[in-house]
């Protein structure tokens, strides 16, 4: 299989999504010209961006249920992956409670904090530890995946446990750029500066 650009990569699950509920629905094909219109681009993109994935049938579009199971492939949501969390508080929690990560293979098992008042706290059956336990059941576990849902000014240190422990892909939504080895994967998700973009553009239509 050919490298997948990142333009590509970000569109995937928004097929996967429409593909998996496609197949729910019990659709068995499906054109490049309803996907895009599912999708909102043009039908040209989509044969693009699918045909490092999967191939088409000529005047019959995709398989459903096959490129279904191609993209869980590619985009390795075949397999469930565990995740630990750590920052408990309102948006941590409400990450815990987002049922819609088990559809893409991810199960966050535990969370943790410095905050001894939510230590020992269950939310949505995912029990709160105490964030001095987090490297050594990180390596008991052989966890891979951190989440950080931290604030800013310590997000740094507990992406250092995190690395000092083994994982080895981070999914940061704190607003700071994290510093972290070569091989270690990390993904930002800057809530403030997606508002921003959102307001920008929102200014320029009325204006």
């Amino acid at each position: 299989m050919r490298k997948i650009s990142a333009a590509v990569l970000t569109r995937l699950p928004h097929y996967y999504q429409i593909l998996a509920d496609l197949r729910e629905r019990g659709r068995e094909f499906v054109s490049s010209e309803h996907l895009g219109r599912l999708m909102g681009i043009d039908d040209s993109l989509v044969r693009k961006d699918l045909s490092g994935v999967v191939s088409g049938v000529q005047r019959v579009g995709y398989h459903v249920p096959t490129t279904v199971a191609r993209l869980e492939e590619v985009l390795g949501l075949a397999n469930a992956k565990e995740a630990f969390l750590v920052g408990a508080g309102s948006l941590g929690r409400a990450l815990l409670r987002y049922t819609g990560f088990e559809q893409y293979g991810l199960q966050i098992v535990a969370a943790f904090d410095s905050d001894a008042a939510v230590i020992g706290q269950r939310v949505a059956n995912v029990p709160i530890l105490a964030l001095g336990d987090l490297e050594d059941m990180t390596r008991r576990m052989k966890i891979r995946i951190g989440i950080v849902t931290v604030p800013a000014a310590t997000a740094q240190e507990v992406v250092d446990r995190m690395v000092r422990s083994g994982i080895a892909a981070i999914w940061n939504f704190a607003p700071v750029a994290l510093v972290v080895p070569a091989e270690v994967i990390v993904r930002n998700e800057n809530l403030a500066a997606g508002f921003s973009l959102l307001s920008y553009e929102l200014q320029g239509r009325m204006a």
